[in-house]
């Protein structure tokens, strides 16, 4: 996104000519892998697909219900559905003429009503174009009156009897009903009913749908017709002496309507009194082509105006501008997302644009994302007025020996309480009065990203007077964690303090019960005399042992000195021990037959195994033969030999 209006209320640019550059089909092919090194194509927000015509788009409306957009464009004459939800166009449809106007009668898509150029007025569903009817004149808006099941299309020229004339098509029984006859200062000589090109003409059409219901015309002399459909009559004229109006808006009361003229002037009327109460002057003298009464998220009441050169938003009561839009394209039409900060254009240009002014209000539920980008993109904003020139005081001057070109030089252009400096002197300014600033920078930026990747990492250890082992334990457990903190746990709770404190909590890794409960722990110089013969002592007193047990263990407590050994058969690699039990070592390490693997040493030779017809076998029953022969055995395992 391009934020467009760097100022209280900033607007970006979502979509559109001035965020990406248009290519053409074989240029995008040729450079497609050049493109990704481009960061202007890299940063592209694609909000909508395909949301663009050939050459320019025209008309743009938004649905009721917010989920659908429809535009019409050129060329060739067609017009574009998009879903919004999905984010995607729906689909396109052809016309035979462009398309002047257009409204949706219902609140989605399913019912469009187009006003073309060659004065036919087309119905299209979503199975394709409904009906055709061609208008006995040239139309110059199109609305649609839902009580009434009318669509109301004024025209350009007269009448026989000198009126302009606002073509009733009663949709409910199909046929054209009696037209409004409105006031338009009459026809030029000559010019005959089809008007000539200063013939009078009912430009304009609105209807205040939530409120009154009157209808309100606006005509080519500056006048605007309020009429009652209920009624067929004219009720009341306003007259504003401004020049044609070319576009109207009621607000949501209906007590208030905003007239834009074609010199680019905006006023804003109470129906209970003639005078205006408040009039914009647009600044381009160019015709007014959209006027929308808004409400912002704070509940302030604006009013939008658009010509072909700029959109401008501004308070509804006093007339303060509140932010404006100017595309690098001429518009020809916008809509309002409503309740939303989002505004869809219609402009000359292949692409469509899409403005998003967070300040209006949140964007639309379809692009929720857009608002995590503005506040990202808030955070990076730029704090220098312009690009070019950096902002300095006076004692920022002083830091840099600058003062001297106060006053005698163009170096520096006062401004208020400072003065703008051009950023390339100010850099230069800057190494010249601390050479080692870029090393400074360079190191402050290397020691934020090592401050960075330290947060995941255990910083130190707590010392404590007692259980120390314990401590560290609990600092591993936290190794895994974003942040390591020495105060969580045991070692923070008041309820344990004595823990690490006190002697009297000292834990002793020599008992039995922590060897229980922790068998992997190495706990060095802590073998004491004959302590495995005081275990299996121990054992035997519980589980009333043999004697032969309880002699052993007498001899392994009356004898320390007798050390144990575990060797397999083998007698070369001890692959019969147990794996923690070896000696952790680099590669390969072939032990001797004499290396000690525990702490103690015993040896023993296995027992001749009984046969099995000893005893499986009753003592009446004979013994199988044996087999005869001597029997080939591959195995090399000293247990398997022994029958």
């Amino acid at each position: 996104m391009k934020l467009t209006n760097p100022g209280t209320v900033p607007v970006y640019t979502v979509s559109g000519a001035s965020t990406a550059r248009p290519l053409p089909d074989w240029l995008a092919r040729r450079r497609k892998r050049s493109l990704k090194n481009d960061p202007e194509y890299q940063n592209r927000v694609e909000l909508l697909q395909d949301f663009e015509f050939e050459e320019a788009s025209n008309c743009i409306a938004v649905s009721e219900d917010g989920d659908w957009a429809v535009s019409t464009g050129t060329y060739k004459p067609q017009f574009h559905v998009h879903t919004l939800s999905q984010l995607c166009l729906s689909f396109a449809r052809h016309t035979d003429s462009l398309t002047e106007k257009l409204a949706l009668l219902s609140s989605d898509y399913s019912k469009i009503l187009l006003l073309q150029n060659d004065r036919r007025v087309e119905l299209h569903t979503p199975m394709g174009m409904h009906y055709s009817i061609r208008m006995p004149r040239y139309g110059r808006d199109l609305v649609y009156d839902r009580p009434s099941a009318e669509v109301y299309v004024p025209s350009v020229g007269v009448d026989q009897d000198g009126f302009g004339e606002v073509f009733r098509l009663n949709l409910e029984i199909g046929r054209f009903m009696k037209s409004f006859q409105v006031d338009v200062g009459g026809d030029d000589p000559g010019s005959g009913l089809q008007g000539g090109i200063g013939a009078g003409s009912i430009n304009t059409a609105a209807i205040a749908e939530n409120s009154h219901g009157l209808a309100a015309f606006g005509t080519s002399i500056g006048t605007v017709e309020f009429w009652d459909p209920r009624s067929k009559s004219r009720v009341a004229l306003l007259s504003t002496q401004e020049g044609g109006i070319t576009t109207l808006d009621f607000n949501n009361s209906g007590l208030s309507l905003a007239t834009g003229s074609s010199n680019g002037m905006v006023q804003l009327f109470d129906l209970r009194r003639p005078v205006p109460l408040l009039s914009k002057d647009q600044g381009y003298g160019f015709p007014i082509k959209k006027l929308i009464h808004m409400t912002t998220a704070s509940q302030e009441k604006k009013i939008m105006s658009a010509d072909k050169r700029i959109i401008k938003i501004w308070d509804e009561l006093d007339g303060e501008p509140f932010t404006s839009v100017e595309p690098i394209v001429d518009l020809n039409d916008v809509a309002w997302c409503k309740n939303t900060g989002m505004l869809l254009t219609a402009n000359e240009g292949k692409q469509q644009h899409s403005f998003f002014i967070p300040g209006l209000g949140p964007a639309p539920k379809w692009c929720s994302f857009l608002d995590n980008m503005v506040e990202e993109m808030a955070e990076e904003a730029k704090t220098e007025t312009y690009d070019n020139y950096k902002f300095l005081t006076l004692p920022e001057l002083k830091s840099l020996s600058l003062t001297h070109l106060v006053g005698k030089s163009s170096l520096l252009r006062p401004y208020m309480h400072g003065y703008f400096v051009a950023s390339k002197l100010y850099d230069q300014a800057r190494l010249i009065a601390n050479p080692y600033i870029w090393e400074e920078e360079r190191t402050k930026r290397i020691k934020e990203k090592v401050e960075k990747e330290r947060e995941s990492r255990i910083r130190g250890k707590k010392k404590v007077k007692v259980n120390q082992k314990l401590a560290d334990k609990l600092l591993q457990r936290q190794q895994n964690r974003e942040k390591v903190d020495t105060e969580a746990g045991m070692l923070g709770d008041d309820r344990f303090a004595k823990m690490f404190e006190d002697e009297a909590f000292v834990v002793d890794e020599t008992s039995h019960e922590f060897r229980s409960l922790n068998p992997s722990t190495v706990v060095p110089g802590s073998a004491p005399a004959g302590g495995f013969g005081q275990v299996g002592n121990q054992n035997d007193k519980r589980n009333g042992g043999s004697g032969a047990t309880r002699q052993q263990a007498g001899q392994a407590k009356a004898e320390p000195d007798v050390t144990m050994k575990v060797s397999s058969s083998k007698g070369r690699n001890s692959k019969d021990a147990a794996f923690g039990s070896r000696p952790q070592k680099a590669g390969r390490v072939t032990k001797a037959r004499g290396d000690v693997v525990g702490e103690h040493q015993i040896t023993f030779v296995p027992e001749r195994r009984k046969k099995k017809s000893e005893w499986s076998q009753p003592k009446d029953e004979q013994p199988q033969e044996k087999r005869s022969g001597p029997r080939r055995s591959a195995s090399t395992n000293t247990f398997r030999k022994m029958r």
